[in-house]
């Protein structure tokens, strides 16, 4: 995914560069309000701080919205209402405060995708998903099947599986998963994360699906 940080102060660019590719997103930076429109070509997500040195971050989410169909998510320490309110009538999809919970952050951006459908394939995926032999799992009857039976998990279990079901055995990171699923990072999300994995390892029966990728996350070991 590749996110567009329209940012003047470079500490805070620096630091949402470095965070946000933590979470396997590409990060490409402007530090000027007028210098957008030619790098909104092949962004996925706008991040726009209102703050900026040459042009009201406004009028420059006014021009995005003009220019192209890009979600645009406001970062800014305006957190008034009237300005939260400005910026959803200017076009944006989103509003955060500074400061925010970089968890969050990630939520929100894939959220925004979802809703403008900037990642849905030309075709729907099935929905259902053969996860290994006997293991079947449907995302539009919110259910999961083990060699035939029905088995109960949680709305968190199911997201979490789904999560990594969607990734086709590549790594998830705890932060995208904890981000996508509990929507923010707290203390204890890593090991809230562990007992949920925990738990769907016992409800599957087979505890080498879901392979732990040490330091960085799980991914789906379909053939376990």
């Amino acid at each position: 995914m590749r996110v567009l940080v329209v940012e003047d102060d470079d500490r805070v660019a620096a630091a949402l560069r470095a965070a946000l590719s933590r979470h396997e997103m590409e990060v490409e930076r402007v530090s000027r309000g007028l210098a957008v429109l030619p790098h909104l070509p092949g962004t996925d997500v706008v991040l726009l701080d209102l703050g900026l040195p040459d042009v009201d971050g406004l009028e420059v989410c006014r021009r995005i919205r003009d220019a192209a169909d890009v979600p645009v998510i406001v970062v800014s320490a305006r957190g008034s209402v009237d300005e939260r309110i400005l910026g959803l009538h200017y076009g944006a999809d989103d509003y955060l405060v500074k400061p925010y919970d970089i968890g969050e952050l990630v939520a929100r951006i894939h959220a925004v995708r979802r809703r403008r459908g900037t990642t849905a394939p030309a075709a729907a995926p099935d929905p259902v998903t053969e996860l290994g032999e006997g293991v079947v799992l449907d995302r539009a009857r919110h259910t999961l099947t083990v060699d035939g039976a029905d088995v109960s998990l949680s709305r968190k279990e199911f997201s979490v599986l789904a999560l990594l079901a969607e990734a086709d055995g590549a790594v998830c990171t705890r932060d995208r998963l904890v981000a996508e699923v509990w929507g923010r990072r707290w203390p204890g999300a890593d090991r809230t994360l562990d007992v949920h994995v925990a738990t769907l390892r016992t409800k599957l029966g087979r505890p080498g699906m879901v392979a732990t990728v040490r330091g960085v996350g799980y991914r789906l070991a379909t053939g376990a």
